[in-house]
């Protein structure tokens, strides 16, 4: 069998489950699929684990909280959020609040998804 005809029966698919030559299609499909991911960037990303709507507030100790402010909430879009701007985020859900500190939450391409922000609740000053 010349080189054209074999590739052109394993672009039609024509060998016989259990033959060499599908053994080898199969083969090549599973590499295909398992390797390429490796070499070439798909362009997919994670999709985070809660809806880009969604304020997670955990009560601490002292009147703490423990907030997680999707970047989708805050109104400051492509720079980092003034202490401000995320304790109006937060304020809808948790009240009236004072940010100590925030960090971003970041994603595996590195690209920030959120934001973790510990604030006190107002009245609650130390």
């Amino acid at each position: 069998m010349s080189a054209g005809r074999v590739l052109k029966s394993y672009l039609w698919w024509t060998h016989e489950r259990g033959s060499v030559h599908y053994d080898v299609m199969v083969t090549l499909i599973l590499l295909f699929v398992f390797l390429t991911p490796r070499f070439i960037h798909y362009g997919d990303q994670p999709k985070p684990d809660w809806p880009v709507n969604e304020i997670r507030v955990a009560a601490r100790p002292a009147g703490e909280l423990l907030c997680e402010v999707p970047v989708g909430l805050v109104h400051a879009q492509n720079r980092i959020p003034t202490d401000g701007e995320l304790a109006g985020a937060i304020t809808p859900v948790a009240g009236p609040v004072t940010v100590e500190r925030f960090e971003p939450i970041r994603e595996v391409g590195g690209f920030v998804v959120a934001w973790r922000v510990w604030a006190l609740k107002a009245g609650n000053r130390q």
